[in-house]
């Protein structure tokens, strides 16, 4: 087949002769890429002026339920995908990382949108900032879609999961996206992406595809564009000091070689079940996907007194392994995904190999099961130790890229923060410990080099997701040569994409374009109660005025028997008063913010649904018998939730004492019915 790209909503093939592709389990010819001839001065002007609107016009829960939907339509078809991904050597737990850890990143961005996100065009980023002494003006700071296009430069390791780990963050910012990915397996991104234009779901202009070069797109970029890169340390750097880069400040996050470290800590030694748990990690770290994944550990620290029975229970380990055709369901390591990588590999083994000894030697021509070493990208497990490893460099220096890994024997944790470091900066790191104190002082010690660090004891062993494995809800990035970027991170992949932006201005402007009442802005306090208003029929600034209530030692009282909190400052005036904060017996808090309800509810059958919590409560005074208290409930923020029938609304509540001095304040959470579900509840 000649792979396509997908550029201004139609599918196009090179002008040129292309390269060709071949399977890395036979070297069969699979087909050719090539970019050549495509225009991307149009393409960058396609994604920016019809994608991008197009995506704005959606709120970030319409762009999440798009997620989900997108999701749901891939895991419909995702045995397709499987299949094409043996070629890339690959077997099915390979795969399976590949294409399901991808497709749920969708679901995951889909959830956490809208969770987490309002269902609205921005997001704000914290209360509001006071900037006056009378309130009037105030500050709020935004983050709104960048105008631009994503540009993602993949690797060859995960064509799926490497798209969709960046793709579904970009669309639910509302940014759209031009993916480029590593020739080498761009077959299988190109078929997924075919799946994803042949379900209609996203908008025009929301994807593109180049398969080949980018020719002079970067070119085309400037300030409200990003470009997210996964692959070389060497490639980073030319794309980082791209002149149009510079001159644009064209946003650039790198995720690029790390040489990757797993330490087992003094504690765990031979017969504990940290010391099994280490070792099953780094066979799975070094086998799954032979290897080839940007998480795998490279660099074994291990106390200097247990290196050898971790060596011989390693290379055990190793050897039984089972390599060949990924298709066979008995294979537990498949091919590199080509033959250049497999020469590269090679190269990579002897430069550690002249620092280092071999205790298991993968070999050119490994046993393999239904596969031929000559046509495929084969590589046995090679494990080596180097003896002195503060004084070495080849392995803090040397990714060897595939199923290859190097024990460092350590004396002290010194040292073995010391080791740590001399990586450079890494994605991620795991500790195997069962002793919490030196697990603290490794993390303390070796964190700044690191984007991510997984502790794992005999406690969380069963449910760790492991070493490698990097999840949408958190960073996934890492320093130094690691790249220095993030991607992923839950709600802080979709900011990257963003702007964010200072408003200043009056509260009651500023309420108006974020979409959040401040105090300060516009009250309406005219009939009816908010209570008796729809969603729909609800504005910002709505308010209800409470009558007061006079609070008396009799309700204290009744309060801390009925309720069984009979804390000192409400029971008891001697020591109440040797209490700094209070003259005599308070109420208690709860006893405040229940009185409030009483004040402020409408009781009868209405659009209200339900109360489903408080937010940011906040005691700011003591409430003393003889008190009254009055609320302020203003309607503070909507947010509807999309085909439910109900929006969720913020109330704004102020508690007041008699001199009109705040005593609580706090956020009201309630579930509103809509006007149409409102119409069917009333027949």
């Amino acid at each position: 087949m000649e792979l396509g790209s997908f550029a201004c909503n139609q599918w196009v093939t090179g002008s040129g002769r292309g390269q060709t592709l071949r399977s890395a389990v036979d070297g069969a010819e699979i087909g050719t890429i090539d970019s050549s001839g495509l225009d991307f001065t149009a393409m960058h002007s396609f994604a920016r002026d019809v994608g991008g609107p197009k995506l704005r016009r959606m709120t970030f829960h319409q762009r999440a339920l798009l997620l989900k939907s997108l999701a749901q339509y891939l895991s419909e078809r995702k045995e397709e995908f499987y299949e094409l991904s043996t070629m890339t050597g690959a077997t099915r737990a390979d795969s399976w990382i590949d294409i399901d850890g991808g497709i749920s990143t969708l679901f995951v961005y889909s959830g956490k949108g809208r969770r987490e996100l309002p269902n609205a065009g921005l997001v704000l980023d914290g209360p509001p900032e006071s900037l006056s002494r009378k309130g009037s003006f105030v500050g709020q700071h935004v983050w709104l879609p960048k105008h631009g296009v994503a540009l993602h430069i993949n690797a060859f390791n995960f064509p799926c999961w490497g798209m969709l780990e960046k793709l579904a963050p970009a669309l639910l910012a509302g940014v759209p996206v031009i993916v480029k990915p590593a020739s080498a397996t761009a077959y299988l991104t190109e078929r997924i992406v075919r799946r994803i234009i042949e379900s209609g779901l996203l908008p025009e202009g929301a994807l593109q595809l180049v398969c080949g070069g980018v020719g002079n797109l970067i070119d085309r970029l400037d300030c409200q564009d990003t470009i997210a890169f996964t692959g070389s340390k060497s490639t980073a750097e030319k794309l980082q000091v791209h002149p149009r880069l510079l001159a644009q400040s064209v946003r650039f996050t790198a995720e690029t070689d790390s040489l990757n470290a797993s330490i087992l800590g003094p504690d765990a030694m031979p017969g504990t079940p940290e010391f099994d748990l280490f070792v099953a990690e780094v066979v799975r770290e070094m086998t799954s996907k032979a290897g080839q994944k940007c998480t795998a550990i490279r660099r074994i620290l291990a106390p200097a007194s247990v290196t050898g029975d971790l060596g011989s229970a390693l290379s055990k380990s190793l050897a039984e392994l089972r390599i060949g055709n990924p298709a066979r369901k008995d294979v537990q390591m498949g091919a590199l995904a080509s033959l250049g990588q497999r020469e590269e590999l090679r190269q990579r083994i002897a430069m550690l190999a002249a620092e280092s000894s071999l205790l298991l030697d993968g070999g050119d021509d490994p046993h393999l099961l239904e596969a031929d070493a000559d046509k495929g990208a084969f590589v046995g497990p090679t494990l080596l130790v180097c003896e002195r490893p503060l004084a070495a460099t080849a392995v803090h220096s040397v990714e060897a890229f595939g199923p290859v890994a190097t024990i460092l024997p350590y004396e002290s944790l010194d040292d073995a923060i010391e080791l740590l470091r001399l990586g450079g900066g890494s994605l991620a790191g795991s500790i195997f410990t069962n002793d919490d104190a030196a697990a603290r002082e490794l993390v303390l010690g070796a964190a700044p080099w690191h984007g991510r660090m997984l502790i794992v004891n005999r406690h969380c062993g069963a449910e760790s997701t492991g070493h490698g494995s990097p999840l949408p809800h958190l960073v996934h990035g890492g320093p130094g040569r690691a790249g220095g970027g993030e991607e992923l991170g839950g709600i802080r992949g979709v900011l990257h994409y963003m702007q964010r932006t200072a408003l200043q201005g009056s509260p009651e402007t500023l309420a108006a374009v974020g979409g959040r009442w401040i105090r300060g802005a516009n009250e309406n306090r005219a009939a009816p109660h908010p209570f008796r208003k729809t969603f729909d029929e609800l504005q910002l600034g709505d308010t209800f005025m409470s009558a007061e209530r006079v609070v008396s030692m009799e309700d204290i009282e009744h309060f801390a028997e009925f309720t069984g909190d009979r804390f000192y400052a409400h029971t008891d005036e001697a020591a109440a008063r040797k209490n700094p904060f209070f003259d005599g017996r308070v109420a208690h808090g709860y006893l405040i913010v229940s009185f409030a309800a009483g004040l402020f509810v409408d009781p009868e059958f209405g659009p209200v649904l339900a109360n489903y919590g408080l937010d940011e409560l906040r005691f700011a005074k003591p409430v003393n018998p003889g008190d009254a208290l009055k609320v302020r409930l203003t309607c503070k923020q909507k947010t509807l939730r999309e085909g439910s029938g109900y929006g969720e609304v913020r109330w704004d509540t102020e508690v007041t004492n008699q001199a009109g001095d705040i005593v609580a304040a706090y956020d009201v959470l309630t579930m509103v019915a809509t006007s149409e579900q409102w119409q069917g509840m009333n027949g």
